[in-house]
């Protein structure tokens, strides 16, 4: 079993509770027939340990930092071939992987949403999403409408994936000891498989209806110069945490009709 460094990078702190990495890797649950599993930042191992317990997946590591490379190379000397030294953020995940493949790891805080915003863009390739990261991140990703912490990537993830909040992190079973709590939350791809809208269009008036939240989407949305009377209607009355993905989607319907 390999050691946990006492090491922190990229604003990573290492998980040193083997029950934790047990439970987070036993989330996964592959229902779509994938086997083939990427870890995110695997650090020292610690989930990759009990990854590879799995005979069933083919597990394959991404990290930046050169030491987790080679503190990997060395302590898991079958997965040579897919210890990946490089940025995810930057990576081809299309060459990388043909086909499906389900990803999961303890993401660092300062890069999560990055994470998810190219998870979005490879949505059809990837089913299941199993992560620890920061509570309060977690908290906002499965929110539902009319939550302070609803927010964009709020609606933007569950326009394509059912989120689940799976258990919460005590700080202290990390190291370095970070500030705040964290959480394990699953992902996974629902039905839908395209939007009956602009998908471009829809990314747009999410982002720009949570602007600035505290005013109304009549507000929010001037910069389409909406018809008067279309500006009439109720939902314009409404602030952008009031609304479900449903209706964002009844919106932009709304908005791609009357420009």
């Amino acid at each position: 079993m390999s050691k946990v460094s006492p090491k922190k990078h990229l604003g990573q702190h290492f998980l040193v509770d083997q029950n934790i990495a047990i439970n987070i890797v036993e989330q996964l649950t592959l229902h779509h027939g994938v086997t083939d599993v990427l870890e995110i930042g695997p650090g020292m191992g610690v989930l990759t340990q009990y990854l590879l317990q799995h005979k069933e997946y083919t597990t394959t590591v991404i990290d930046i930092d050169r030491e987790s490379i080679a503190y990997l190379k060395v302590h898991f000397p079958g997965l040579q071939d897919r210890i990946i030294s490089a940025d995810f953020l930057r990576i081809d995940l299309g060459e990388l992987f043909p086909g499906k493949f389900a990803i999961i790891g303890n993401f660092p805080y300062n890069i999560s949403s990055q994470i998810f915003f190219k998870v979005l863009q490879h949505r059809d390739q990837v089913p299941e999403v199993v992560c620890m990261l920061q509570k309060e991140v977690a908290e906002r990703l499965a929110a539902p409408p009319g939550s302070k912490t609803y927010g964009i990537l709020s609606v933007l993830l569950q326009a394509f994936y059912t989120i689940d909040y799976k258990f919460t992190v005590s700080e202290q079973v990390f190291h370095p000891k970070p500030k705040v709590k964290s959480a394990v939350i699953g992902l996974l791809r629902n039905e839908v498989q395209e939007l009956p809208c602009s998908e471009k269009r829809f990314f747009e008036v999410v982002k720009l209806s949570f602007g600035t939240r505290r005013k109304t989407l009549r507000n929010c949305l001037k910069t389409y110069n909406l018809p008067p009377e279309v500006l009439t209607q109720p939902v314009f009355d409404q602030r952008a945490e009031q609304l479900s993905v449903q209706e964002f989607i009844q919106l932009t319907q709304l908005i791609e009709q009357n420009l």
